[in-house]
């Protein structure tokens, strides 16, 4: 009899492109497989998913305001009514595991599993367990984590480190030369690939827009992926290639001698995979401060260098110049962030899925 999966993650790339990574190896495992994603109502998984081919059903729910607002209420009562949602759709479906992945709908769908016999599985990739995670903890069978020592969150018995998951392509990367001919870049040149993730870092985005004549002038290649939530407004450089949200991210990454990144869990993990030098500026609007957490794990490697996201604007070109003008410095971080890679990781988890399976 086929299998049958609930895969729930949402709201960031973080969280949907491990979730689609996983889908695709169980399908790749055992073709006939039935997924179903559930997401939330206006959040990206609901255009993204089905781009990869899946069918999915949208939750309107949403996250508690930090501060003190009547707007939490609302939240609540969203929640409620997603929860008895996800009881249905649960009900309807009948999966044999639901997978969360992270975002606001994975703690509906989690939580009606577990109420309700259904096995789940988690996963969590930052080094610092989020709110969401620790409360599921208690519901699911596995708690697959990206770093070691999440034990301290979880209980250890269900815990295991398996990596974080990252998109195939990913893993298989293109020539350097195919690459550089894609974007239209001298090989000769140092390349900087700069990206905020899918919705874009606000920081990063203004400090390179600030310093592009800076890079311009030392002759370094730009691949500049903004996100949605920022418009250039400087005319671009013919060696800086800038874009939205770029589909070929395997492209950028085989292409690059240097990346500029969040410290999100994904991001880290393709990063290594990639075997690329990166300076991190760790996001300051993510609870517990944890993309700091997942920098320090890569720094303490000397894999990556730290830039806060408050010395951005005066301190990320010049360390990008530095980085750029130093093969040696450069070399040796990537052969360090190679040593943390876990390119195995989507296995590892669907390995979990099977063992539930077998349980």
């Amino acid at each position: 009899m086929p299998h049958k999966v609930i895969i729930s993650g949402g709201g960031t790339g973080g969280h949907i492109f491990p979730a689609v990574a996983i889908a695709k190896e169980i399908q790749r495992r055992y073709p006939d497989t039935e997924i179903l994603f559930v997401g939330a109502n206006g959040r990206m998984e609901m255009e993204k998913i089905p781009q990869e081919g899946y069918a999915i059903q949208g939750l309107d729910i949403s996250g508690l305001k930090r501060s003190l607002s009547l707007e939490n209420f609302k939240v609540l009562w969203r929640f409620v009514s997603s929860y008895f949602k996800a009881k249905g759709i649960l009900k309807s479906f009948q999966p044999d595991v639901v997978i969360g992945t992270g975002g606001y709908a994975s703690l509906a769908i989690l939580a009606a599993a577990g109420r309700n016999g259904y096995p789940g599985l988690i996963w969590e990739g930052n080094g610092y367990a989020g709110l969401t995670n620790k409360l599921l903890a208690k519901r699911v069978s596995t708690i697959c984590t990206g770093f070691e020592g999440m034990e301290q969150f979880f209980p250890k018995e269900k815990t295991v480190c398996t990596g974080n998951p990252v998109r195939p392509e990913i893993l298989n990367l293109p020539s350097k030369s195919e690459a550089l001919a894609f974007f239209g870049f001298d090989s000769s040149r140092p390349v900087v690939f700069i990206t905020g993730g899918s919705l874009g870092a606000r920081t990063i985005n203004q400090s390179i827009q600030n310093q592009l004549t800076a890079l311009e002038s030392a002759g370094v290649q730009v691949i500049w992926q903004t996100g949605k939530n920022f418009q250039a407004t400087t005319q671009m450089p013919a060696q800086t290639k800038i874009f939205t949200f770029l589909k070929e991210m395997h492209f950028a990454y085989a292409a690059s001698d240097l990346v500029v990144s969040r410290a999100g869990a994904l991001s880290i993990a393709e990063i290594a995979v990639a075997g690329k030098a990166s300076i991190l500026v760790p996001s300051p609007n993510v609870t517990d401060d944890h993309q700091t957490q997942n920098a320090l794990k890569i720094t303490q490697i000397d894999g990556a260098v730290l830039v806060k996201d408050s010395d951005a604007t005066t301190l990320l070109v010049p360390e990008i110049l530095r980085l750029c003008a130093d093969t040696q410095t450069l070399q040796g971080m990537q052969q360090s962030v190679s040593r943390a890679a876990r390119p195995e990781a989507t296995a590892a988890i669907v390995n979990e899925v099977e063992k539930i399976w077998k349980h």
